[in-house]
């Protein structure tokens, strides 16, 4: 990871995530063609029908950007193989399918808006007539399912999974994030996974460098990539690997499916995403949110409301956040904190009634204020000897800085208090 890359990645810490494809029409969760296990002739209604007439790059790139998002990721191939790109390679495109090249329109639209550009590519191709039947296949329970891999080829496959990459990463200009997904080498069901080996995954790296240098690529080659990819999980402390630290990126959902899924009603509350964000910043992570739009290409209305409630609140605290990460202070255990240079940003999930006790920091804070509207927060210090009594409270630990906040709870999402370090 090049210098340049590492800055905008680590200082960037919220992305957006966009999944796209065939599977949108379906409306019924991305994996549906292996979870239902359609065949390609099965699965061909959804390309004979995919018009993605409110697919609007420029709305997508504007949200991502109001919403505070410094970087999107758009799927441009998943894992049924249909390609969101003019590819030489295939006539299974959106380019075929409805004249259009929807990557091209996606990475202008970001590139006007100043977002950095990524993208997502399945190692997997349920389409691909040389794509060996594994356990995660669609045809894995057919009656001839065992002689189906005898004329398929993984060799010829990995030259076309090369090219489509190259591709990618020479017709679109500097590509900063290739989201790689995935490698499952593990036997299950009689079946055989796929390997680093499957892919050529060090030349597949290699290729990558190449053509397109400083881009940074994730761990699910099989081999070590830029930065590990925890998914709908929220990881306890930052993440180190035999004692050394990861650069990490938590990719969540709005409502647990990546793809648009109609009747899935589970959407998380703005609150809780927001938490998610700053709990993932204060670890040295980064949060990757996803939305799927529907199968006219617009984003869904549930998920636009939860982006412009999270801009909402990044509009007044983004500074917490971009640019922010771990700090070497213990937090009260109702808040998070994030630090950037001299300025430490304490985010508080449960207002506490008058006083906000902060171990550690007496005699670090030059000045304190409440970031949403810039208003001083005044500070003391209480005598740790100070004994309880009726109107009285007993005295804190030595070191401990105490916040006098107002009753009322400031109407933010979370509300977030800045404080000045001393130099």
């Amino acid at each position: 990871m090049g210098v340049e890359a590492q800055d905008w990645f680590d200082g960037g810490r919220f992305g957006m995530f966009v999944h796209f494809g065939l599977y949108s029409g379906a409306a019924r969760h991305e994996w549906v063609q292996t979870y239902e296990r359609l065949s390609v002739a099965g699965y061909r209604p959804y390309f004979d029908h995919f018009d993605p007439d409110l697919f609007d790059a420029r709305s997508i790139a504007k949200q991502a950007k109001a919403a505070g998002a410094g970087y999107v990721v758009l799927t441009a191939k998943h894992h049924d193989g249909f390609c969101l790109w003019d590819s030489a390679l295939t006539d299974y495109s959106s380019q075929t399918a409805c004249g259009r090249d929807l990557v091209r329109e996606y990475v202008e639209a970001l590139r006007a808006e100043g977002l950095k550009v990524g993208i997502y590519y399945s190692l997997i191709d349920w389409h691909h007539a040389d794509f060996t039947v594994d356990w995660n296949h669609p045809r894995r329970d057919d009656e001839n399912a065992s002689v189906l891999n005898a004329e398929r080829d993984m060799g010829r496959y990995r030259e076309y999974l090369h090219g489509q990459v190259r591709e990618l990463l020479t017709n679109y200009g500097q590509v900063d994030y290739l989201f790689f997904d995935f490698t499952y080498p593990e036997s299950k069901q009689g079946w055989k996974g796929k390997s680093s080996e499957d892919w050529d995954a060090e030349g597949l790296l290699a290729l990558c460098r190449e053509l397109s240098p400083g881009i940074l690529v994730n761990d699910r080659l099989g081999v070590q990539g830029d930065f590990v990819t925890p998914e709908q999980y929220q990881p306890s402390a930052p993440l180190e690997v035999s004692g050394v630290p990861q650069r990490w990126e938590a990719c969540q959902t709005t409502n647990g499916s990546w793809g648009y899924h109609r009747d899935n009603h589970d959407h998380k509350s703005a609150d809780l995403l927001l938490r998610m964000l700053i709990e993932s910043t204060s670890m040295n992570g980064n949060f990757l949110l996803n939305v799927g739009p529907n199968g006219r290409g617009e984003i869904d209305p549930r998920d636009q409301e939860l982006l412009a409630e999270i801009g909402v609140w990044m509009r007044l605290h983004g500074r917490s956040i971009t640019g922010a990460g771990w700090a070497p202070f213990e937090a009260p255990r109702m808040a998070a904190y994030t630090l950037k240079g001299d300025h430490l940003y304490v985010h508080v999930f449960s207002w506490p009634m008058g006083h906000l006790h902060l171990p550690g920091l007496a005699g670090k804070v030059e000045y304190a204020r409440l970031l949403h509207d810039g208003s001083w927060v005044a500070m003391s210090e209480i005598d740790p000897t100070q004994e309880a009594n009726v109107m009285r409270p007993a005295g804190q630990p030595a070191g401990t800085l105490t916040l006098s906040l107002p009753v009322r709870r400031p109407d933010v999402a979370v509300p977030v208090i800045e404080l000045m370090l001393r130099r």
